[in-house]
Formats: C-alpha cells, sequence, structure tokens
C-alpha cells in the first residue's frame, strides 16, 4: 500500500534530503587518488552525527557500513574498505539518513582525477537519465513513465540498465512501496500522486545490463567486468510537479 503523505510529512523529508546532499557534496570534495573509502565512509557517519541524524543503512539488514562505495564495475551496496582511490577510477557514493523518524536516500558516482571518455560518458549519461526519469515524475502520469524515461535516454546511449536492483518509496522507512524499476514500457503501474514520494535511481552498466553479487552478500558487479555508474535522488510529487528532496 502506497501511503502519500502530507504537507508537514514532506516538509520534514526535505530536512533529511538536505542533510544527505550536503553530506555528498562533502564527501565528493574528498574524492581524490590516494582517499581509501572507508575514510569516507567513517567521514559521512560522522558529517550526519553532527546534524542529529543517523546513517540509514548502517546496521540495515545486516550491512556494516553508513556509506555504499561501489568502484568500476561493482554496481551497487559495495562495502568501504582500506583500498586507495587511483586516478581512472569510478566511485558510487549512496548514502541515506533518518532525521526526525523521515528517511532520504540518494547517490551520486564521482570520477577520481582524469578518467577515459567512455567512463565520462557514462556518468554523464546516468545522472542525465535521472532527470529525465524525474521530469516524468508528475501527478498523471504512471509508475512506468519514469521507467521508461530511464531506459529510452540510456539504451539511446548505447548503455544498459540493470533490470535487478530498482527504486522505491521512502518515507517513515527506508523502503517502501511502490518498487520503481529503470526500465518498461510506459502507461503502466500506478497513477501518480501528489503525496507519493520515490527514491528514482538509475543504475546503468556500461555493457550487459547482467548482474552479480559476490560472496560478502552485498556487493553486486557487471557480469562482463564493464564500468557501472549509479545516481539517485529522493522526489516528491506535487501538484506543481516533482521536487527532488534530496538537492542542496
Amino acid at each position: 500500500m502506497i501511503v502519500l503523505k502530507s504537507p508537514q510529512e514532506i516538509e520534514r523529508m526535505r530536512s533529511a534530503g538536505q542533510i544527505v546532499a550536503e553530506i555528498l557534496d562533502i564527501l565528493r570534495s574528498e574524492v581524490r587518488a590516494g582517499v581509501t573509502t572507508l575514510f569516507l565512509d567513517r567521514l559521512a557517519e560522522l558529517e550526519a552525527r553532527k546534524r542529529k541524524a543517523v546513517a540509514a543503512f548502517k546496521g540495515y539488514g545486516g550491512f556494516p557500513y553508513a556509506l555504499c562505495c561501489s568502484l568500476n564495475e561493482q554496481v551497487v551496496h559495495g562495502m568501504p574498505s582500506k583500498r586507495e582511490l587511483v586516478e581512472g577510477d569510478i566511485v558510487s557514493l549512496d548514502f541515506g539518513v533518518v532525521y526526525n523518524g523521515y528517511y532520504a536516500d540518494a547517490a551520486i558516482t564521482v570520477p577520481v582525477s582524469k578518467v577515459t571518455a567512455q567512463a565520462e560518458r557514462l556518468v554523464k549519461v546516468t545522472e542525465e537519465s535521472l532527470h529525465c526519469a524525474i521530469e516524468a515524475a508528475v501527478p498523471g502520469n504512471r509508475l512506468s513513465d519514469i521507467s521508461h524515461a530511464v531506459q529510452s535516454y540510456v539504451e539511446r546511449h548505447g548503455f544498459s540498465v540493470v533490470r535487478d536492483f530498482v527504486g522505491h518509496g521512502i518515507g517513515k522507512k527506508l523502503h517502501e512501496s511502490p518498487q520503481v524499476p529503470n526500465f518498461g514500457e510506459p502507461g503502466r503501474g500506478v497513477r501518480l500522486k501528489p503525496g507519493m514520494v520515490l527514491a528514482i535511481e538509475p543504475m546503468i552498466n556500461e555493457r550487459s545490463y547482467q548482474v552479480k553479487v559476490l560472496d560478502d552478500g552485498w556487493t553486486a558487479v557487471t557480469c562482463d567486468g564493464g564500468l557501472s555508474a549509479h545516481f539517485e535522488h529522493t522526489v516528491a510529487i506535487t501538484e506543481y510537479g516533482p521536487e527532488i528532496l534530496s538537492k542542496l
């Protein structure tokens, strides 16, 4: 069941979203060769505590870290480690908080120094596909209009859309209904209404969309070793159109 949020609830989620946006902005500025993803994880949790928020992922389903750090061929749910970033890497940083009882969730993919033209293009197209999806998140549209907006844009640029992981509703829980796939035909699924809040998150692969989960039980990687990128925003559907809650 989809629970529509009141203006007061959306305001609380807006506050949570601003915290996520601020922390991801700080993390982006720290991404450089020589930095470890474990450092980024600890920094994210520290910054959340400074803002009296709780890192939403830590302990969720047993996940042991505050931040998901997915490098290169890693798609989502990568675990922070002592491995230092090197020039040419791309790193996806997925972070969420719970603040005053409400969740927000967002992700960015950041190039480390100079990357290949293909990696740069993948990151750019993935971010642009998120904005295409957000533009489709208007009252009266169907849920799959969001999904189709991602898939059509991405495939037009020669990349592929991950099927095994999807976006989701968000609010008093990190994951609420409905699921928000990044692929599918338009005009299907629930009709979008003001008060819905969705975490929209394209996960886009350089080559095949097929992925597998490593033995750690969390880290998803591309089956063919190609690169993957991930962007996400928490988006409220309002009578005036979509509002990105996780944007500075």
